[in-house]
């Protein structure tokens, strides 16, 4: 048993590869619906809340996307991951998910609704495993995943981390 490997994860948590990038595992989902959410359509329901394990290794990045709800991001084991941020108002920040206190890292981080982000793992050659809890609960409906050309017509002062963290298309 090799608990430092990513593909160890990968195959005893039973996760696959995720749109944006990485792996996951859908892990619980609420029994509990609400409706009339803002920016949801009138009488769509979602689950009150929904959360995944996911994995990304060093040579991996979850592309720059957004959800329509809060995501709170939980710390599990690996290398630290960095969440890159940029927020409603434009501004960008770096977000570190760890355990490592006193180099600024966290074991949980909220991203909040309506937040284009993504994230990476900043050690080579390791990976990092963290949960994700969204709430009111994921939907790919509510889902964007951004290209570097779209990003760079709103945010062109943010060029170096979305020429990073984008999708590139031609």
């Amino acid at each position: 048993m090799d608990i430092q490997n990513a593909q160890y994860y990968i195959e005893k948590l039973g996760l696959t590869p995720h749109p944006e990038g990485g792996f996951f595992k859908s892990t619980y989902e609420s029994t509990h619906l609400i409706t009339n959410l803002a920016g949801v359509k009138e009488g769509k329901e979602r689950k009150l809340y929904t959360s995944i394990y996911f994995l990304l290794r060093s040579e991996d990045i979850s592309h720059l996307h957004r959800l329509k709800s809060d995501e709170l991001w939980y710390y599990h084991g690996g290398s630290s991951l960095t969440v890159h941020v940029i927020d409603e108002n434009g501004e960008y920040q770096e977000l570190k998910l760890g355990l490592n206190l006193d180099k600024g890292e966290i074991p949980q981080v909220l991203v909040p609704k309506n937040t284009i982000f993504g994230s990476s793992v900043m050690e080579k050659d390791t990976f990092s495993l963290v949960g994700c809890m969204v709430a009111p609960g994921f939907d790919f409906e509510d889902f964007e995943l951004f290209s570097q050309k779209e990003l760079m017509v709103e945010y062109p002062e943010h060029e170096k981390v979305i020429r990073k963290m984008a999708i590139s298309v031609e």
